[in-house]
């Protein structure tokens, strides 16, 4: 699988996003060696497991210049990384609560050039700046999350989108959403991507 997935679905990319996309699979696979970011099995299928489904979101909002973004429980660096190479005029924090996985974050990051993207060693409670949108990948439930990360959105608005937490689940999540049926938005990932790995995959949105 090559980073040609990703030029499928965002045919817009610079030249020097398409280079930072490309250098991810060497990158990931010799960190993967040392720090066991993502599983053995998965890594072939790197740009459609991890880099795609974290670039999901951006089919959902075009996140407007000069938004602040923190990716919470970003484990290796998703969705954070993928969105920060697509996001040149954001900025984006990166949390966990395990360093080695934080140090992955922060060497690929380096490697490709990225300076607008932030890894940090830090557990969600201990954050203290205020974010347009928190983003996540199946970190925890969403009523844990909205508890423990309430606190970091921040009042002004400045997208299209009211300002909240977006993340990325898959599976039934009827229960999980029930206390936010009237607020909460769920949208289908394989109504952006055609590949089978996406059925049953959400991108979910809550304004906070």
């Amino acid at each position: 699988m090559t980073a040609d997935i990703i030029q499928k679905y965002f045919p817009q990319l610079s030249t020097e996003q398409r280079q930072q996309f490309d250098a991810l699979d060497a990158l990931y696979r010799d960190w993967n060696t040392k720090i066991n970011v993502i599983s053995r099995k998965d890594i072939d299928q790197l740009y459609e497991h991890h880099v795609l489904h974290s670039l999901a979101i951006a089919k959902m909002i075009n996140f407007r210049p000069g938004t602040r973004i923190l990716d919470f429980g970003t484990g290796g660096g998703f969705p954070g990384v993928p969105l920060s190479i697509l996001f040149p005029e954001c900025q984006f924090k990166l949390i966990d609560g395990t360093g080695k996985k934080i140090r992955v974050a922060q060497e690929v990051c380096n490697a490709i050039g990225l300076k607008n993207c932030q890894p940090t060693h830090l557990r969600g409670e201990d954050e203290k700046d205020k974010y347009d949108f928190i983003v996540s990948r199946a970190v925890m439930p969403l009523p844990d999350l909205v508890k423990l990360m309430r606190k970091n959105i921040s009042k002004t608005q400045q997208n299209a989108l009211p300002n909240g937490i977006i993340c990325l689940k898959g599976g039934d999540l009827q229960a999980e959403l029930q206390p936010y049926r009237n607020i909460v938005e769920t949208t289908d990932i394989s109504q952006f991507f055609s590949e089978d790995w996406f059925k049953e995959k959400y991108v979910i949105y809550l304004p906070l």
